[in-house]
């Protein structure tokens, strides 16, 4: 267990190297968000047109991902070092939202507008306040929290589902128009399906999205990294590789690749469903040391096919997470993955506007 240690460590200083001079040899990550929009007023459409980097001031809070709440002009934001998930709005004046001790590195942050929840998934990379420092990788599990209080639903431990002793780490999640909510595991070539009430069974395991990226000194066979809803009932996956998986809901036996023009840039970390059907995607350039790019996919005959662009970058190439804020603008997310597995302090996290086509 010493030497999985030892890893994380090195893998995690060569992430600030890599940030710090251009290099990169990394990880890929997750994201949540609904792409759901709302009418616009005239000062937001002038807020969009000029959208501001957001400075959030949250010490050593390191969010993977963020979700974005128009009703109470709120973004959340998990903490993957405090176990918690934080709330702020456009000043970025960070506070706790969930503290919940069944949370060891909350990844993935989904707002259910239409049940006034968040999903939120459970992960331990090992250097949390709350990990097992002997033993990372072992907790996968999504929560359900009240969106107002962010008192807990219910938590459900997804290890428990599968009892296999494999390393586990749930990217992301994704919530169907019918409250079902679908998580991906990065590690396993698993989706997990969890209904309203949260009971969870393995809803599909396929060779399709088993892992094929591996990052030096640090994890292999990495696959899954984010998961959207989409129209038709079905699910789009994210590859580290740059690929991406439809997944029927009704017949998830029937997943296939997308045929895409030209792969996303691996490895993809956050995607965002718009409002016009199409995915915008964050590829982190941790692998390369340049900045990440904002990929925007457009879909045809049913997600069957699908063209990519790139419609921005960010010169943070550490860069996990994309969402629709206000007035309709999108925001990358940086927040500081590479301080977080080395052990490194960080006095908050940055929101970048972004152009997504």
């Amino acid at each position: 267990m010493k030497k999985t240690k030892l890893k994380i460590a090195i893998a995690g200083a060569a992430l600030v190297a890599a940030a710090a001079t251009g290099t990169a040899m990394a990880t890929s990550g997750s994201s949540a968000g609904s792409g759901a929009e709302r009418t616009q007023t005239q000062a937001e459409q002038s807020e969009q047109a000029t959208p501001s980097v957001i400075k959030a001031d949250g010490p050593n809070v390191f969010p993977h991902s963020l979700d974005y709440d128009p009703r109470s002009k709120t973004f959340f934001a998990a903490s993957l070092k405090q176990g918690k998930v934080t709330a702020f709005g456009p000043d970025g004046k960070v506070r706790t939202h969930i503290d919940d001790p069944a949370l060891v590195s909350p990844q993935a942050v989904k707002v259910d507008r239409e049940r006034n929840r968040i999903m939120v998934s459970n992960a331990d990379y090992g250097v949390a306040d709350r990990s097992d420092k002997d033993n990372p990788f072992k907790v996968a599990g999504v929560g359900s929290y009240d969106l107002k209080t962010g008192k807990q639903d219910w938590c459900v431990d997804l290890t428990a589902i599968t009892n296999d002793g494999k390393k586990h780490l749930i990217s992301d999640v994704a919530v169907a128009p019918d409250g079902t909510t679908y998580a991906v595991d990065e590690l396993t070539p698993t989706v997990f399906r969890i209904d309203k009430r949260g009971r969870a069974k393995v809803f599909l395991q396929n060779d399709l999205i088993q892992g094929k990226l591996n990052i030096p000194d640090f994890l292999d066979d990495v696959g899954m990294t984010a998961v959207e809803w989409v129209e038709g009932n079905q699910l789009i996956i994210s590859m580290a590789d740059g690929s991406l998986v439809r997944v029927p809901v009704d017949n998830p036996e029937e997943a296939r690749k997308v045929k895409l023009d030209k792969p996303l840039s691996s490895p993809p970390a956050g995607m965002e469903l718009l409002k016009d059907g199409s995915i915008t995607a964050v590829s982190s350039g941790l692998l390369t040391g340049k900045p990440a790019k904002v990929q925007h996919v457009r879909p045809r005959d049913g997600w069957k096919e699908a063209t990519v662009s790139v419609t921005d970058t960010v010169k943070d190439p550490i860069t996990s997470d994309v969402t629709v804020g206000p007035g309709g603008a999108k925001y990358a997310l940086s927040g500081g993955l590479a301080q977080f597995l080395a052990g490194k302090p960080n006095d908050g996290f940055t929101l970048t506007p972004v152009k997504t086509g």
